[in-house]
């Protein structure tokens, strides 16, 4: 039965271009399951955009010599080509500075207020004192206060999952510059957290298939929350639709806010792009499912403060109220949460040199083997280590030596020696013993896919191609010029078999599967692409920014096996992935060399 599917993708920030620790946790997976669900027959929106407000942009800026709103022009369209180059499938990629998300974040807040979850409170803000501007509470660290470990953020400690607030730290300094971070009054808006405990800790008890890590980790700081603040003393970021504060130039929404409001803004932008203003309903309501996909880093953010803010909004938290405007929405179906992708130990930090950018990544190696790699490799259920060598192995071994190698190979018998796709004849039991294999696949790897178990499901699909290179191998078809009969019918299971695992392998390698779907003698979309439009601002008509968006309802692929047209002319095909040298493990690429101490 088919379904609606909100794959909401946790936006990256615009302050710099992204690297692959970033795609590894909330890119490649949401993508990789869009892909399989639109192939199973659902109807998926899948949205994102760059996160553009807050402090960090306007530090970045000031290095770069361009106002806010020019860097984050700058950033979204560089990370914006980026994950088009990785061709990961957005229905929309937008940004936060467009009017419509501004509308929707001050709709969403105003009921909030008006069903008494938003609260004035008077707290101690961290200022720099050499530039006398606010500092973001993940911009400052120190020393938990609670378990002591040294480096917990301004806003929550990574080590014991605690909510924090700056003030608490001991021995706070600013991630920015160094200094001690000064410490003044102010008022601020708070999100009211402890009013939702009750209905959070009831509806988190219905979460019983999320992950384990992502599970016990939020039930574990339900009954500690604290009031949170969602505004900060800045200028640059959404305005505050309340009398008292609207006219204060400095008082402007916390970026957390708005950005985590960004999957229901894109939704909303969406439909009023589509000529539709009503259709992100069909998968915020009702029946309709809702992934969300991101590192662990932002687990807190999206399975206890996005579900309270949607309680807030739809008058169901503690408090009870009445749904604001967008009615009642629906909580998170699971938060997909991916662990670390680190290199040589360390967590991918840009300021540290620990970092390959996707960009760079791209022109080299081009984007499936990344996504492979990501898939089969990268931090689904644990910190994972990003290395050269495995990169190679994997490529080399799996992408062109297995999956590679049985495309070229069983094309090119079937073009030499018949120039189009066999007829098959008397099958034998192996003929019929790796169909059934390649059949029952699809239950298996699907069944992976739709728990977000990206590595087991590409594991399965390359045990349906490591069987295939074994059936050639078995039955040497080249060694039957004397019984055409059979060498067409080996070939025929074999290519019938290619088809079948290129469609287990597109959601994994769609580009690549694009190439297969030709090399079979297939003609039109098979996997469907995004593409970069340029688009005016649907509030702001003298604003235009690029979006990432796509018709992905007219491509071919669909998760079933289908027979193969017997007749069908080939072509001799083209290596489908080039193996790269060796010493790149050892060495590295140029614009990202081992460093050995």
């Amino acid at each position: 039965m088919s379904a609606s599917v909100l794959t909401a993708v946790a936006w990256p920030y615009a302050n710099g271009p992204r690297h692959i620790g970033h795609v590894s946790g909330f890119g490649v997976p949401s993508d990789v399951f869009s892909r399989y669900m639109r192939m199973s027959g659902h109807r998926v929106l899948m949205v994102s955009g760059t996160d553009e407000h807050g402090t960090p942009i306007q530090v970045q800026a000031e290095k770069e010599g361009l106002t806010a709103r020019e860097l984050a022009d700058k950033y979204n369209r560089v990370i914006a080509s980026d994950l088009q180059g990785l061709g990961l499938s957005y229905d929309l990629f937008t940004r936060t500075t467009t009017g419509n998300h501004y509308q929707v974040v001050q709709d969403l807040f105003s009921a909030l207020w008006k069903n008494g979850y938003v609260v004035p409170k008077t707290e101690m803000g961290a200022i720099s004192p050499s530039t006398g501007r606010t500092l973001p509470d993940r911009y400052i660290e120190g020393t938990c206060p609670i378990c002591g470990y040294d480096g917990a953020r301004g806003d929550q400690c990574d080590n014991c999952g605690n909510q924090l607030d700056p003030a608490d730290l001991k021995n706070p300094r600013s991630r920015i510059n160094g200094e001690v971070p000064k410490f003044v009054e102010t008022e601020h808006l708070f999100l009211d957290l402890p009013s939702f405990i009750e209905s959070l800790g009831s509806w988190m008890s219905t979460r019983t298939e999320w992950r384990p890590n992502v599970l016990k980790f939020s039930q574990n700081l339900i009954s500690d929350l604290r009031p949170r603040a969602i505004t900060r003393d800045l200028d640059w970021g959404v305005p505050i639709p309340l009398d008292g504060w609207s006219d204060q130039p400095m008082k402007r929404f916390y970026v957390w806010f708005d950005a985590v409001i960004g999957y229901l803004s894109a939704s909303v932008e969406w439909a009023r792009r589509t000529g539709d203003d009503d259709a992100w309903k069909e998968f915020w309501t009702g029946d309709a499912q809702g992934y969300y996909f991101m590192g662990k880093d932002n687990i807190v953010f999206h399975s206890l403060i996005w579900p309270s803010l949607l309680l807030g909004q739809n008058g169901a938290g503690d408090k009870g109220g009445e749904p604001g405007r967008f009615g009642t929405l629906n909580l998170p179906t699971e938060v997909v949460s991916s662990e670390y992708l680190t290199m040589s130990g360390s967590k991918f930090s840009t300021s540290r040199g620990t970092v390959i950018y996707v960009g760079d990544f791209l022109k080299e190696f081009g984007p499936d083997a990344l996504r492979y790699f990501i898939s089969v490799a990268g931090p689904e259920n644990q910190d994972t280590d990003f290395t050269w060598e495995e990169f190679v192995r994997r490529t080399n071994f799996e992408l062109a030596n297995e999956w590679g190698n049985l495309v070229n190979r069983s094309i090119s018998m079937a073009h030499k020696n018949v120039g189009a796709i066999p007829k098959a004849t008397a099958l034998t039991d192996a003929d019929h013993e790796l169909l059934r294999q390649s059949r029952a696949a699809f239950d298996t790897v699907g069944a992976h896919l739709r728990r977000s178990r990206f590595k087991q499901a590409s594991g399965e699909a390359m045990r349906v191609i490591s069987a295939a290179n074994k059936y050639l191998s078995d039955q040497e078809p080249w060694k039957l010029k004397d019984d055409p009969e059979r060498r067409d019918s080996v070939l025929h299971t074999a290519l019938q078999v290619v088809q079948d695992a290129n469609t287990l392998m597109t959601p994994f390698l769609p580009h690549s599967a694009q190439k297969v779907h030709e090399a079979l003698g297939g003609t039109g979309v098979w996997a469907a692409q995004p593409s970069m439009d340029e688009v005016t601002d649907l509030d702001v008509p003298d604003r235009s920014y690029p979006v990432l968006t796509g018709d992905y309802a007219g491509e071919q692929a669909r998760w079933e096996s289908s027979p193969i047209e017997v007749g069908r002319p080939l072509q001799k095909p083209s290596p489908l992935f080039a193996k790269l040298d060796p010493k790149l493990g050892e060495t590295g690429p140029e614009w990202a060399p081992i460093v050995t101490d």
